[in-house]
C-alpha cells in the first residue's frame, strides 16, 4: 500500500501520525538503548573528559547528518523545504534560548527527548518535569508567555525570508554536508574505540540519527502527494510536547505528525526498557532535588521555543539540515550547560571535599 491509499483511506492527518509514530517508535527504542543524552554529553565535556557520553552524541548527531545528506543526493528529501530552513531564524532566540534551554537541561538532569524517554521507563521525576516543559512550552508558543518570546526572537533574525544554509552560505558543495558527518562520525568511532564501547550500543546510538532521517523522509514523500501543504520536519519534543498535551486537552486538536511523534517514543521507550529488564518507578530523593527540576523544567520550555527547537530538535534535526540558527542554539546550549555544571555542580561538589 502506498501513501496515496494510505490517505484516501484514513485521511492525510491520520497518515502523518501514524508516519510520526514510526519515527517515534524508532527514535524510543534506539534512545533508550543507547542512553543518548546531550546533558551528559556536556556535563562529561565540562569535566575534561571525552568518553562514552560524548562519544555516543557525536555518533547521532554524525549519522543523522550522513542519513540526511545521503537521503537529500538520492532525491528523497530536500533541506532547503524543511521547515526550520524555510522560515526566518532567530538569531538573538537561538543564543537566548539555547543559553537557557543548556542551562535547564542540567538542572532537570536531562534535555526534553531524554526527559519524555524516561518517563515511559517508570521515571516519575521525568514525568514531572516533562509535563512542566510541555505546560510551558505552551504558554511560550501561544500563551502568556508568547509576547516575551516574540520580542526576543525579533531582536535578530535572519535576512531573506529565510533561514541561513551554512553549506551555501560558505560556497561549499553539497555533497560537503555528507562528508563532514562522516569526519564527526570517524571521531565517534575513534573514541568509542578507545573507551571501548560496545557495539550494540553504538548501532542503537545511530538509530537516533536515523530516526530523524526517517522522519524527514517520510514526511517529506507525505507533502508530495497531500493535497494540503505539510510542513516537511522530524524529530523534535518542543512543539510537539506542547500539541500532544493540547491533544488531550482539547477535542477539536489536529492529530498530527507531532502527537504521532510523541506517543511512538512513549511507546518504543516502554517497550525496550520492558524487554530489557530496565523498567523501574523511580522519585525524587528529597525537595531540592525536586524543586531544581522543575525549575529546569521551565527554563527548558521557555528556551526551546524561543531557539527553535529543543537539543534534538534544533541541535540534531535542525542541524543536520545546516541551518545557521540551529548550530548556534545547539552552541549556546553546549555553553549553558557546561556553565551550570562548572558553577553549580562541580563547585558543589568541590565544597564537601
Amino acid at each position: 500500500m502506498d501513501l496515496v491509499q494510505l490517505i484516501e483511506m484514513i485521511g492525510e492527518s491520520r497518515t502523518a501520525a501514524l508516519l510520526g509514530l514510526i519515527t517515534g517508535l524508532v527514535f524510543g527504542v534506539a534512545a533508550q538503548r543507547s542512553r543518548f543524552c546531550l546533558r551528559a554529553a556536556t556535563v562529561e565535556f565540562a569535566r575534561g573528559v571525552m568518553q562514552d557520553k560524548v562519544a555516543v552524541w557525536l555518533l547521532t548527531i554524525s549519522t543523522a547528518i550522513v542519513w540526511v545528506q545521503g537521503a537529500e543526493l538520492l532525491g528523497l528529501m530536500r533541506s532547503e523545504d524543511a521547515r526550520v530552513m524555510a522560515i526566518p531564524g532567530s538569531w538573538s532566540g537561538a543564543i537566548i534560548g539555547g543559553l537557557l534551554f543548556g542551562i535547564g537541561m542540567v538542572l532537570a538532569r536531562g534535555c526534553s527527548g531524554r526527559l519524555l524517554v524516561l518517563a515511559a521507563t517508570g521515571n516519575l521525576r521525568s514525568i514531572v518535569s516533562g509535563l512542566i516543559f510541555a505546560v510551558v512550552a505552551q504558554m511560550a508558543l501561544s500563551g502568556w508567555l508568547s509576547p516575551a518570546r516574540d520580542y526576543l526572537a525579533s531582536l535578530w533574525i535572519t535576512t531573506g525570508g529565510q533561514n541561513v544554509d551554512l553549506l551555501s552560505y560558505f560556497g561549499l558543495p553539497k555533497i560537503s554536508g555528507l562528508l563532514i558527518g562522516l569526519g564527526f562520525a570517524v571521531l565517534a568511532l575513534i573514541l568509542s574505540a578507545q573507551y571501548r564501547i560496545g557495539w550494540t550500543r553504538l548501532v542503537f546510538a545511530s538509530g537516533v540519527g536515523f530516526a530523524v532521517a526517517l522522519g524527514y523522509v517520510l514526511i517529506f514523500s507525505l507533502s508530495q502527494v497531500a493535497f494540503e501543504p505539510v510542513a516537511i520536519k522530524s524529530v523534535t519534543f518542543s512543539g510537539p510536547s506542547a500539541h500532544t498535551l493540547m491533544f488531550f486537552l482539547e477535542r477539536d486538536t489536529i492529530l498530527g505528525f507531532d502527537v504521532g511523534l510523541v506517543i511512538g517514543v512513549v511507546v518504543g521507550s516502554f517497550a525496550s526498557s520492558v524487554l530489557a529488564r530496565e523498567f523501574k518507578f523511580q522519585g525524587f530523593s528529597d525537595t531540592s532535588r525536586m524543586r531544581r527540576a522543575m525549575i529546569g523544567a521551565v527554563l527548558m520550555g521557555f528556551g526551546a521555543m524561543l531557539a527553535g527547537g529543543c537539543a534534538i530538535g534544533a541541535g540534531v534535526t535542525g542541524g543536520s539540515v545546516f541551518a545557521g540558527t540551529a548550530w548556534l542554539a545547539l552552541f549556546s546550549m553546549w555553553v549553558g550547560a557546561m556553565a551550570t555544571d562548572i558553577l553549580f555542580d562541580q563547585s558543589r561538589v568541590a565544597a564537601t571535599v
